[in-house]
């Protein structure tokens, strides 16, 4: 469903670049898909740090530079393949670096000081590569994807496409 026009169905995520980009591909293509799954499109692999949802369009500036939070890059590691109760085929991270956490906590501050109110739920990291996917067959291990994280974007999405609206570095 695409957002009234005037919001903006809004994330924060770590973005990958084209050689990590690829190496999510490669894992992505390495699973057997059962019938009816939806493999995410390579354009779209990333990592969500905070969904936002629909918010109005007006407050676009106004988020964009709440969301510059202090941020020193880390590395992150995947390597393992999961499939959740809910049919998300996911790649998950070997551990969860101290500078994601950080990252993640520091855009919750920013999301409640610009009153927003952050998700509940425990952040668990991953890069999603199929949604309806129950059954597909999980890579039993691939070559380790590693990321150098030197940044952030907010995105935009859109009509099925996503838009990168601001980087920060």
């Amino acid at each position: 469903m695409d957002a009234r026009p005037d919001t903006a169905r809004l994330f924060l995520a770590l973005w990958p670049d084209p050689a990590v980009r690829e190496a999510l591909r490669a894992w992505r293509d390495a699973w057997t898909w059962p019938r009816g799954a939806s493999p995410v499109h390579t354009d779209k692999l990333h990592v969500t740090l905070h969904f936002l949802g629909d918010l109005p369009a007006a407050r676009l500036p106004e988020l964009a530079d709440g969301f510059a939070v202090p941020f020193s890059p880390f590395a992150l590691r995947f390597e393992r393949g999961a499939l959740w109760h809910n049919g998300i085929a996911v790649l998950e991270p070997s551990e969860e670096p101290p500078g994601l956490l950080d990252l993640h906590a520091r855009l919750s501050q920013a999301l409640v000081g610009l009153g927003l109110q952050p998700e509940a739920r425990t952040y668990r990291p991953h890069v999603t590569m199929a949604r309806r996917a129950k059954g597909a067959d999980v890579p039993a291990g691939g070559p380790a994807v590693d990321w150098q994280v030197d940044r952030y974007v907010l995105v935009e999405s859109k009509a099925g496409s996503y838009t990168v609206l601001r980087e920060y570095l």
